[in-house]
């Protein structure tokens, strides 16, 4: 594997009906390119040497008998081949005839997996040709395609060449329900090949590409589907051609339907997410307990007995080896977001709502919990602030409280911008607020002065100074009020330990405390997009449009902001990047700078992100005593820092593994 991803594809090949030659031919030919782009499974359609549509062609001896020397004639074509093969055929056992997927590896015939559902629908009547796997008797051995196998009707089992354990059902399979692929993948598996022959109904592919969402979400797999298509007999029902691919529930890959031409979809799953995500689901650990063990089978276990019909010798001169498969680390054949906190386009106006909804039904709760029916907060013209007041304007409206109980408090310091702050000012007076503007540079100087700090040194006293003079200001107001001080401060910076502990770092209730800085943008634009008269929409775009600052040095000579976070940590969509990924699946730093290579592409280079990458790991570890002590705020989404359930690091926690390889990747070239 390469960073932990596997490479698989889903196969729809041309085919004629009972023509097994032709059929044969062109599953050589997408095999060849599979293993040209470094494919290590490559699934094909139900049945795919003789056609799905045979009907009563399958009571043909010679039918059967050519696709069984079909399935030789590809393990001799795979011998020297290092991608695995899951064709679909008819098997004879002596007694009974089954709807079987075979797997190839390397020239062996490393399995048999029987179909254990056949429909019975008027256009389905499989039971008229086949018997189900439950109609086997398990364990009894058969000689097929020239060696000798025992077709097992349990979980079975099979490992790729780098280690991966995947396992097949077939078509119907994962219509019942208790899919065989339920007791694989709770026996280990951690892919499930499909092969189907699914006929194409209005609102059937819709429900189909449902189906196999939850079923890979439910069992916590890569799940891979390949269905007929064109070239099975139309005589009563069409078949569009399916090859889809899905990781966890996610869509990587999905063919067209209704091609005329062979197709082949190929996507890299992520084994080592899928395995953070079963370490962390309970639910699924507690589900293995009962499960029944597994026939494993592994590429090199029979080839001492292969020897196909009219392939005498081949198993003297034939060497199977097992290792890692290398094929560089520049490909990716799947789409890394680079902003994996923002919902995906054709989700955005739900998933905007729903996490507007969970803060504001955070913030609800805590008011009437304590009777309180004031907030305060401070408004900096700023984007965190911003996102924070158009909450709590939100939590009043559904409350039916008067927006006057929502008290702004403008701070102007040393660093304040213009722009800053006549946005802050136009945006407290266009939602209708309470506003104050309680100046800090008469406190501040004065506090320098009793502590005896220069007030042209602009280090680190000088910039804390002022947060914390902020804070004083609306915790002693709150308190005047008798209400709550709302916090602003949002999960990036709590990630960076970009915050003054005890400032901006502390409040009552912290609404954007699980909100990162790039779903912060994402979500203020959105208010000001579907929520906003036009004033307030200009006034938005343009906050969302103002470069990222603490505005806790002098602005420059023309009044706009000198100090840019973004200059000093780094941008916040790499940080987001990165925080997504080390804490959703616990990658190690350099699979993160290999996801962020393809994420930003064209954007930052190697040597940028791996600058950044060892700035997020020191800060990350180092600042971890800040979210120690994090005041209570709801969780939004899958990611969060809070100590009391997310995230419970100890603060004195050693970075030196992580920056070990942080320098190891900014050292190569």
């Amino acid at each position: 594997m390469n960073y932990g991803f596997i490479r698989v594809a889903a196969a729809i090949p041309s085919v004629k009906v009972a023509d097994v030659a032709y059929n044969v031919a062109q599953v050589k030919t997408q095999i060849l390119e599979a293993e040209a782009q470094g494919v290590e499974v490559i699934v094909f359609p139900e049945l795919t040497l003789t056609g799905y549509t045979c009907q009563d062609l399958f009571t043909q001896k010679i039918l059967i008998e050519e696709a069984e020397a079909g399935v030789a004639e590809l393990m001799a074509f795979t011998r020297e081949k290092r991608v695995a093969v899951i064709v679909g055929v008819p098997v004879d056992t002596g007694k009974i005839l089954l709807n079987c997927a075979v797997v190839i590896s390397q020239g062996e015939l490393l399995g048999i997996v029987p179909k254990r559902y056949l429909p019975n629908y008027s256009e389905f009547y499989e039971k008229r040709w086949f018997a189900s796997a439950q109609d086997y008797n398990d364990g009894e051995p058969i000689t097929y395609a020239g060696v000798t196998r025992i077709v097992y009707t349990g979980p079975t089992l099979f490992t790729t060449l780098s280690g991966v354990r995947y396992g097949v059902e077939i078509c119907e399979d994962v219509w019942a329900p208790v899919p065989p692929s339920n007791h694989l993948a709770l026996a280990g598996a951690d892919l499930i090949f499909n092969l189907s022959s699914s006929d194409e109904l209005a609102g059937k592919h819709a429900y189909l590409k449902a189906l196999l969402a939850n079923q890979s979400a439910r069992t916590i797999c890569g799940y891979i589907y390949s269905s007929s298509g064109f070239g099975e007999s139309t005589q009563d029902v069409v078949y569009g051609g399916n090859a889809i691919i899905f990781e966890n529930g996610r869509l990587l890959a999905e063919s067209e339907r209704f091609s005329f031409e062979p197709q082949i979809r190929i996507a890299d799953i992520d084994i080592e997410m899928l395995h953070a995500e079963r370490r962390k689901n309970t639910t699924y650990v507690n589900a293995q307990r009962n499960e029944v063990s597994a026939q494993s089978l592994t590429p090199g276990q029979f080839h001492s007995d292969f020897c196909p019909s009219g392939s005498e010798g081949l198993k003297e001169e034939m060497e199977v080896t097992v290792g890692e498969l290398d094929r560089g680390e520049t490909s990716l054949f799947r789409f890394v977001s680079p902003t994996p906190f923002i919902p995906s386009s054709n989700n955005m106006q739900p998933a905007c709502e729903e996490i507007l909804n969970i803060q504001v039904a955070g913030l609800a709760k805590r008011l009437v919990h304590i009777g309180c029916k004031t907030v305060v907060l401070g408004i900096s013209g700023g984007l965190d602030s911003t996102l924070a007041l158009l909450v709590c304007v939100r939590t009043f409206d559904k409350l039916g409280w008067e927006r006057k109980g929502i008290v702004g408090i403008t701070m102007p310091g040393f660093g304040t911008s213009d722009r800053t702050y006549h946005n802050a000012l136009a945006l407290m007076n266009e939602l209708s607020i309470t506003q104050r503007e309680i100046g800090i540079a008469k406190a501040v100087r004065q506090h320098f002065e009793d502590i005896g700090h220069d007030i042209n040194n602009h280090d680190v006293t000088y910039e804390n100074a002022q947060a914390r003079e902020r804070t004083q200001i609306l915790m002693d107001v709150a308190n005047q009020l008798n209400g709550l001080v709302i916090g602003t401060g949002d999960l990036s910076e709590l990630a960076l330990g970009w915050c003054t502990y005890n400032g901006d770092h502390m409040s009552m209730y912290a609404v954007n405390a699980s909100v990162p800085k790039t779903l912060i943008q994402h979500l203020v634009r959105y208010i000001a997009t579907t929520n906003s008269d036009q004033p307030t929409k200009t006034l938005l775009f343009d906050i969302v449009d103002t470069p990222i600052s603490p505005e806790l040095t002098p602005a420059d000579n023309e009044g706009l902001i000198a100090q840019k976070t973004e200059d000093i940590v780094g941008p916040y969509e790499l940080h987001d990047f990165f925080l997504f990924y080390t804490l959703r699946y616990g990658f190690r730093p350099r699979k993160i700078h290999f996801l962020a290579l393809h994420a930003f592409e064209g954007k930052y280079d190697s040597a940028t992100i791996a600058r950044w990458l060892r700035t997020f790991c020191r800060r990350f570890f180092t600042q971890q005593f800040k979210r120690s002590c994090l005041p209570d705020g709801p969780k939004v989404g899958s990611v969060s820092l809070s100590p009391r359930g997310d995230w419970r690091m100890p603060s004195d926690a050693s970075v030196q593994l992580w920056m070990k390889e942080c320098e190891e990747i900014g050292n190569e070239k």
